[in-house]
């Protein structure tokens, strides 16, 4: 079986889908020919109501790029396709695997919204949702496309509880958020969440368009009790396993959050959003709120710190082994091509 993967971002970025792409594509190799077609473009804000229609900057230059694959994937005649950046390439790809006779397969990376309504109604074969809730949404917006739910995962060997730990100077509890520097994210609510704690930092992981706005609310709120740095993705594991507790109050639209996942798997408890999502991922590994309530956000900070945890974040976490999700991606394939 031959199958591709479309990502702009790809080599440029580290967020969930570039991973997604990187650990699906590592196992699936082993047993079937995996290309993956890479921009190294670093992903760009959006210009605000053109963006809807895929006119601006971002938008065109995924049509640029997707137009400039299409030789390709002519010659190579891939049973699967799978673009990941929506808008445009979608449209394109479905009328190219419809001469070609291949599948196109997409996988709802951009969350319950514009992006995959588009996605939905350029009628791919196969649309794989994140979470249950996502499935139930996708079915009520195109219930003529087969959707069925596989969720994002974790290493489990290389996040661990065991192994280097990075060195910090930062007072503890210390509490990580790893995560793009976008408003999605909602990292003002972190940072005025920790200031209000007695004792404890905030540390964040991450690069983005909001990095100065960000960088400038934290030393404004935490003072010393604030860092915030960009690290390669290898050297993450070694960030989880030196800290207490990990946070991301992201908002209902986020499509999954591989992080949560990398977190409990280094043994952190998890305070989250209380949402579907978040749910379904974290279990009882951690405790959920309305981070819009600051006061609540920071006692659940604060207890969640003074909790033995035990096992159960990393129990959580082998629920989502790249392992088990990469074969169900490759059942997928396979009877989509049977």
């Amino acid at each position: 079986m031959k199958i591709v993967f479309l990502n702009i971002y790809q080599g440029a970025q580290e967020r969930g889908s570039e991973n997604f792409i990187t650990e699906v594509t590592k196992r699936l190799s082993q047993n079937h020919k995996v290309d993956i077609f890479q921009g190294n473009r670093k992903l760009k804000k959006r210009w605000p109501f053109l963006w809807m229609f895929f006119i601006d900057p971002p938008g065109l230059s995924v049509l640029l790029w997707t137009i400039k694959l299409i030789p390709k994937l002519i010659k190579e005649k891939y049973d699967i396709i799978i673009p990941l950046n929506g808008g445009w390439q979608s449209a394109i790809i479905r009328i190219i695997t419809w001469i070609l006779g291949s599948k196109m397969v997409i996988s709802g990376h951009s969350g319950i919204g514009w992006d995959d309504i588009n996605n939905l109604w350029c009628f791919p074969d196969c649309f794989v949702t994140l979470s249950s809730r996502a499935r139930d949404w996708a079915k009520g917006v195109n219930p003529l496309v087969k959707t069925i739910v596989i969720p994002d995962g974790v290493d489990l060997g290389k996040f661990t509880p065991y192994g280097e730990k990075a060195k910090l100077n930062l007072e503890k509890p210390v509490v990580l958020a790893v995560a793009a520097l976008e408003k999605g994210k909602r990292l003002d609510l972190a940072i005025k969440a920790v200031s209000k704690l007695t004792n404890g930092s905030l540390l964040i992981l991450g690069g983005g368009y909001l990095e100065e706005e960000i960088k400038m609310k934290g030393s404004e709120f935490l003072g010393k009790r604030f860092l915030m740095k960009e690290v390669p993705y290898k050297e993450i594991p070694k960030y989880y396993r030196a800290v207490d507790v990990f946070t991301l109050p992201s908002w209902s639209r986020e499509a999954f959050g591989m992080v949560y996942l990398e977190a409990m798997a280094s043994g952190l408890p998890v305070v989250a959003t209380n949402d579907y999502l978040r749910r379904e991922i974290v279990g009882d590994a951690g405790i959920l709120v309305d981070p819009i309530i600051v006061e609540d956000y920071t006692k659940a900070l604060e207890k969640c710190a003074d909790t033995d945890w035990g096992n159960k974040p990393r129990s959580q976490a082998e629920k989502f082994g790249w392992d088990k999700v990469s074969r169900m991606y490759e059942d997928l394939f396979l009877k989509l091509t049977a």
